[in-house]
């Protein structure tokens, strides 16, 4: 190579790579992979969220879906440079297929690629609306009897879903809901949100008061608008609520509120659903194509049942009902889990003068806000990361560009920095008698989340409080409820005159089962989990996380869901897959995964 500079590098690799895969030669194109490599997908060549480790099984996608795919004119993106560093050469590029145009990031090792992500953009001939081709909005010139703006969106709000039936139904209203209808909006794909609340962003209203974000506004942005620049780092759940419900009406959202889905049923001969729905007390049946259910990973509660519950005299509740801790002065309060929800809830009572008892079952990973904002985000998710020209779409793509075989090897480090900085913290933690722990394997808070969604709290002062006995710690399973109280296997008795059961929530697909059928449920299987075979993320490995955001194994049928990260970068990839099917595209699905484990 004459021109070694990483821009000759990165264009000379991607020019060998790009005729290779116009050929149709798999072989020439996996010599282009070091032996260790990964090559994750996001829409463009699989039609799924879908990670190829190692050149075997890099061939074998390229065996299945290159001459459908016909990718071409592969590139370093218009005004970027590739940069070097330790070795490793990494760069954004652009490509395109033959229904779409692409954008990814590359990373080379030894003059070969590493890692590749490629995530799809944009459908050709189905572009967004925007910049230079944004709509004209108000029609200039007149005409006899023409409708306003707002005559026009109350006709839609009439006829969709009565007269004319959505492509697309949405079960749930949260930010999941949210974000998805407003790229499929955008895409003009017709669809429905309903949602059981009275208003858009009530999920996080009726939670208990204390509940705020515990990750920084610049890792929580919505599609299309982002928090203002005075918005503060960690967000209020009211705060959050009415930006929620701003949002839905400013995206001209179709959002039925004071709805729930009574049943729902797949035709496969006509392959539509019928989806029978209480619209503020009037039965309406929807017919529509798709069905999401984006209900939220954190949507069903898990309530435990244990002995002697119908004995309790006080006031029992999952954490997803708890009212605050007003009514609580002066009483005793038992909180049975040890994560975020927990630690929240246990915080706002103490506040409010009630004796509250933390009951931890299994050990939990903490790590303090500041110091995950820090050393965990800050590279990618802050102020300075956004002057340095890292922006939340960049930011998206860099985490996702680092398959999740291999994620965990560069959280370790990170989580090892934490664990150093603040280890009188957590010195103070284990002397009180918490039981600590940093992931299966030390990777920390993301591995775990990715993982299992639970098993962490993030401290935004709670853990002090632990700390200082001001929130008494007990430890074990729970034997039965009494009438006063709670006793633990070991025979521990804690009076309690309410009891909260802060025992997480179950999987998605529970909801799959309640709506649908166990036969459906049971077909798709388990959502969420990597296949890590590390503490509630069973094995075998699949590499990414089930079933989220991507085909199942029912048709038609998906889930969305996660945190607003989650919900605002994959709702891209779930919206293109959408808009896809109902403009008839060919959509060869590649590497949907068997069902290991039912929900």
């Amino acid at each position: 190579m004459l021109d070694t500079t990483a821009d000759a590098e990165v264009q000379t690799l991607l020019d060998t790579f790009g005729a290779a895969l116009e050929r149709g030669d798999i072989a020439a194109a996996t010599a282009c992979f070091q032996d260790d490599c990964y090559w994750r997908d996001l829409v463009t060549f699989t039609w799924n969220i879908h990670t190829s480790e190692g050149k075997d099984q890099i061939a074998a996608m390229l065996g299945s879906q290159l001459a459908t795919t016909k990718p071409h004119g592969w590139k370093i993106a218009e005004g970027e440079s590739a940069a070097e560093d330790g070795g490793v050469t990494t760069a954004w590029i652009t490509f395109e297929t033959a229904v779409a145009r692409g954008y990814g990031l590359i990373r080379l090792k030894g003059g070969k690629i590493w890692t590749l992500l490629t995530t799809m953009v944009e459908l050709k001939g189905h572009e967004e609306h925007k910049g230079f081709t944004r709509p004209l909005g108000a029609k200039h010139g007149a005409g006899k009897h023409r409708l306003t703006w707002k005559e026009e969106r109350e006709a839609e709000a009439r006829e969709l879903g009565y007269t004319k039936q959505p492509y697309v139904l949405i079960i749930g209203g949260g930010q999941g809901g949210i974000a998805l209808g407003a790229r499929l909006r955008q895409l003009g794909v017709p669809a429905i949100i309903i949602e059981k609340n009275e208003r858009p962003g009530d999920s996080w209203r009726n939670r208990y008061k204390s509940l705020c974000l515990h990750d920084p506004v610049w890792y929580d942005h919505l599609p299309y608008i982002k928090f203002p620049e005075n918005w503060p780092v960690f967000a209020p759940k009211d705060k959050v609520g009415d930006w929620l419900e701003m949002y839905t009406k400013v995206m001209e959202l179709n959002y039925w509120s004071k709805t729930t889905c009574k049943s729902a049923k797949y035709d496969e001969n006509t392959q539509e659903w019928t989806v029978v729905v209480d619209r503020d007390g009037q039965e309406v049946v929807l017919k529509p194509k798709q069905l999401v259910l984006a209900t939220g990973m954190s949507g069903k509660a898990n309530v435990p049942n244990y002995p002697g519950m119908e004995t309790f005299r006080g006031d029992q509740h999952h954490s997803s009902r708890h009212p605050g801790p007003d009514a609580y002065k002066g009483k005793k309060a038992v909180v049975i889990g040890s994560n975020n929800s927990a630690h929240d809830i246990c915080a706002a009572l103490w506040e409010n003068d009630v004796d509250v008892t933390m009951v931890q079952r299994s050990s939990t990973h903490i790590v303090k806000s500041d110091t995950l904002m820090d050393i965990g985000l800050g590279a990618l998710y802050s102020e300075q990361a956004v002057r340095s020209g890292v922006t939340t779409e960049k930011a998206d793509l860099i985490f996702a560009s680092l398959p999740y075989k291999i994620l965990h090897e560069f959280q370790i480090p990170l989580y090892d920095k934490m664990r150093e900085v603040d280890a009188e913290f957590y010195a103070g933690l284990e002397k009180a008698g918490f039981w600590l722990d940093w992931g299966a394997d030390g990777s920390g808070l993301f591995m775990k989340y990715l993982r299992r969604g639970s098993g962490y709290y993030i401290d935004v002062g709670a853990s002090q409080l632990i700390i200082d006995g001001k929130i008494k710690l007990a430890h074990g399973n729970v034997k039965e409820i009494v009438p006063d109280g709670v006793v633990l296997e070991d025979g521990t008795k804690l009076e309690a005159d309410v009891i909260v059961y802060a025992t997480g929530y179950g999987s998605m697909n529970g909801w799959a089962a309640d709506l649908i059928g166990k036969d459906v449920a049971d077909k798709v299987g388990k959502c969420w989990g990597l296949g890590s075979d590390t503490p509630k993320d069973p094995g075998p490995w699949v590499g990414e996380q089930r079933n989220m955001w991507k085909p199942t194994r029912q048709d038609a049928l998906w889930f969305h869901g996660g945190n607003l990260h989650q919900s605002r970068h994959y709702s891209q990839f779930l919206s293109l897959q959408l808009k896809a099917r109902m403009e008839g595209l060919q959509t060869p699905v590649y590497g949907v995964p068997e069902t290991y484990h039912l929900g």
